[in-house]
């Protein structure tokens, strides 16, 4: 008796644990054990982390319209929010993760812009928006930051 006991609860286990994940959709490659930072850490203090595999969580703020190249997660702790730029058409993510839970890793990035390279980068950025975009709003060159994604799952999204 003691054996069916064990054996029913292992199989209890695995179907509800198969059925939590169920929903979950993986992106690109499994998830490892990167380093697990937040994502206020990462924005208040980004070069302790350029160059190095991260993993962070958030809710997923915006999806890429033309593409679904980039999500941007946000941090329900903070809101702050980090881009999430995945290769084009390799992965792609739905406009349905948006409002979503996400586990996401990648290597955070460091991107040095003149004011020109700035302005033909941001203004197709604006474009996928359906924004009008202002060249003169760009009076410098600029710096940002984002993740380059390896893989990411989007939980209970079917």
């Amino acid at each position: 008796m003691k054996e069916k006991c064990g054996t029913f609860f292992i199989v209890i286990c695995l179907f509800f644990s198969t059925s939590i994940s169920a929903t979950d959709k993986l992106y690109g490659k499994e998830i490892s054990g990167a380093l697990s930072i937040r994502i206020a850490d990462l924005t208040s203090n980004p070069e302790e982390y350029v160059d190095k595999l991260v993993k962070i969580e958030g809710l997923v703020d915006d999806v890429c319209p033309m593409k679904g190249c980039w999500v941007d997660i946000i941090e329900s702790q903070s809101i702050e929010t980090i881009r999430f730029k995945v290769e084009d058409d390799v992965i792609v993510f739905p406009a349905t993760a948006k409002g979503h839970s996400i586990v996401a890793e990648g290597v955070l990035k460091k991107h040095s812009m003149s004011k020109d390279q700035a302005v033909r980068w941001l203004r197709p950025l604006a474009e996928e928006q359906g924004e009008v975009f202002d060249e003169t709003s760009v009076t410098e060159a600029t710096v940002f930051y984002q993740i380059e994604g390896v893989g990411a799952t989007v939980r209970d999204l079917l």
